[in-house]
């Protein structure tokens, strides 16, 4: 059963006159419904429509049962690292560009918003990742991702050696400019930009995807969702390399210390308008049937 939903928390960059228009839009219908508005406390406060109560981090989670994201994916993103660790459901308001996550179109939102509510709408929980970055001196960072963990060269002109294992098991050397690790979710992303398959969010499986890699024959794998893959520099790398989880800097991988990336154990939920369709989603968003016969009801 759907907790009772009385206070909303907005994310988005409240700069952007698109964001911003569709907040302006959308918090009378917040106040409208007797809900309370909050918003982070940061930089872009002075931008948030009448109503809305800049809040600290810690106190706006800790109120919040519901958050909405306008913006693009980065900016859903973003919210559920916020949310990552809390039982918050996510709703996402697309004013970016390709929007595989923040799939609500403005001029649907009220409806969505009703819909929501009403306890009307589609729960989609999502798998996170947890990253452990271990230094050489045992040192730990970690993070989670919906999306992705990504490990990267930072010099240009320096290809990475590196070696990755999967529970246990030696799986390849690599040369090249490093590696993806996604999620079913996060197959749409930079993965997709490797070569890697467009995974249906319902499978629990990653991705692990070569970045530019030297030789032709390494090639993206599939793996079982509750792997555990652990990428080393090979000793005589020269290349300095760093990690990201969904494009958020965890820190730097050095030679003699290793990168983890396992299931988190937790998961986020995403709202979705009554009918979504994932297959929609990626022929509106990938410009799939043009000029085929029309299905669309």
């Amino acid at each position: 059963m759907q907790k009772p939903i009385r206070t909303c928390a907005l994310v988005g960059k409240f700069q952007d006159p698109r964001v911003a228009e569709c907040a302006a839009a959308l918090v009378p219908e917040l106040l409208a419904r007797q809900l309370t508005v909050l918003a982070p406390q940061d930089g872009s406060a002075s931008r948030l429509p009448a109503g809305v109560a800049p809040t600290p981090l810690p106190q706006l989670i800790e109120r919040t049962d519901l958050m909405i994201a306008i913006g693009g994916d980065g900016t859903l993103l973003y919210a559920a690292g916020l949310v990552a660790e809390h039982e918050i459901p996510l709703l996402g308001i697309n004013r970016g560009r390709l929007g595989f996550l923040t799939d609500v179109l403005p001029q649907d939102m009220v409806s969505c918003l009703t819909a929501v509510l009403a306890g009307d709408c589609e729960a989609d929980r999502r798998a996170l990742l947890q990253a452990r970055l271990i230094s050489p001196a045992g040192a730990e960072a970690r993070g989670f991702a919906l999306n992705d963990v990504v490990f990267n060269r930072l010099e240009s002109g320096r290809m990475l050696d590196f070696e990755t294992h999967i529970d246990g098991r030696y799986v390849n050397s690599h040369g090249g400019d490093g590696m993806v690790v996604a999620t079913a979710t996060g197959s749409t992303a930079y993965a997709l930009s490797c070569g890697g398959p467009i995974v249906d969010p319902r499978l629990n499986v990653l991705v692990v995807a070569p970045i530019c890699p030297h030789t032709l024959s390494d090639r993206p794998i599939v793996v079982p969702g509750d792997s555990r893959i652990d990428i080393r520099l090979s000793g005589h790398s020269q290349a300095g390399a760093q990690v990201t989880c969904d494009a958020g800097m965890l820190g730097e991988l050095k030679a003699g210390g290793r990168l983890e990336i396992v299931p988190a154990g937790r998961a986020i939920t995403l709202l979705h308008p009554p009918g979504y369709d994932y297959f929609r989603l990626l022929r509106s968003k990938l410009h799939w049937g043009l000029g085929g016969l029309a299905h669309e009801r």
